[in-house]
């Protein structure tokens, strides 16, 4: 079973659960650092390791007018100084080749979107940078099928892999999780994680924009503990009603401590 070392803490299957948390997109440097300090100091006195989690660019917003970040520059500046500031490892999205490269020289972990899960050149150049790879399982994907996306990534001689489930397109503007893939995807040795607040998208259902139902967000981290994953992903906002992309799926910050204890009790309970 491979386990992916992040220097203070390791995230494995077998090990208890890691959280992968921070805004859906970089706002400003003031407004990372206060999430970074809230839900750092949530993790930190339940003693769950945390990454903090944001993106510089959402490429694959529904609408043209849709808020996209801050921008690789400027974004990666933060995402340095978040991490050495709060000593704290950092994940961000990539798109391209290019931003692969660019990206691997700031932060802990890359990770793959799921609409791009099969992009061979994007996964090699991940891979190449020696990070770890968070990828995330594509909406049109069945679990089994990342064994491929995984075996892409490994040919660099990187076995840093990670790999998320989000949910799996059903019909129109819905996602359904189906907890079987957990373990499927555990099957390739590598560590799972469960991305509980995309799973609850409902997409393009705003018509301009990705609607959701946060209120199941705590259901299904619960579930996916339960079942057993390797961490656990969550975008989270002092405010997600005013948030400027995937306000509805987002966990408010101050229900934050609450899930974590019940997941805690529950990762406590599936690894013994």
């Amino acid at each position: 079973m491979t386990s992916v070392d992040l220097g203070g803490f390791s995230i494995a299957n077998d090990k208890p659960f890691a959280l992968l948390a921070g805004p859906c997109q970089l706002e400003s440097l003031d407004h990372a650092r206060m999430l970074a300090e809230k839900i750092g100091a949530a993790a930190d006195e339940r003693g769950i390791p945390f990454v903090f989690k944001a993106s510089y660019d959402k490429a694959n917003r529904t609408s043209l007018s849709g808020k996209r970040g801050l921008g690789i520059e400027k974004g990666l500046e933060v995402l340095a100084t978040i991490r050495e500031e709060f000593g704290c490892p950092v994940v961000t999205d990539v798109h391209d080749v290019a931003q692969a490269q660019r990206a691997g020289e700031v932060v802990d972990i890359l990770q793959i979107p799921a609409f791009l899960c099969r992009q061979t050149d994007l996964l090699l150049a991940a891979g190449e940078t020696g990070k770890a790879i968070n990828v995330k399982k594509g909406q049109f994907l069945a679990p089994w099928d990342m064994a491929n996306v995984a075996e892409k990534i490994a040919s660099t001689g990187n076995e840093r892999i990670m790999l998320c489930e989000r949910g799996t397109s059903f019909g129109y503007n819905a996602l359904v999780s189906d907890f079987r893939g957990l373990p499927i995807m555990a099957e390739t040795g590598y560590p799972v994680v469960f991305d509980a607040t995309h799973s609850v998208q409902q997409p393009g259902g705003l018509g301009g924009s990705t609607g959701g139902k946060r209120e199941y967000v705590p259901v299904l981290a619960a579930a996916a503990v339960a079942v057993g994953c390797a961490a656990v992903f969550m975008e989270v906002h002092e405010d997600p009603d005013n948030a400027p992309s995937d306000g509805p799926n987002m966990l408010r910050l101050a229900d934050l401590p609450a899930v974590l204890d019940r997941l805690k009790a529950l990762d406590a309970v599936t690894k013994g």
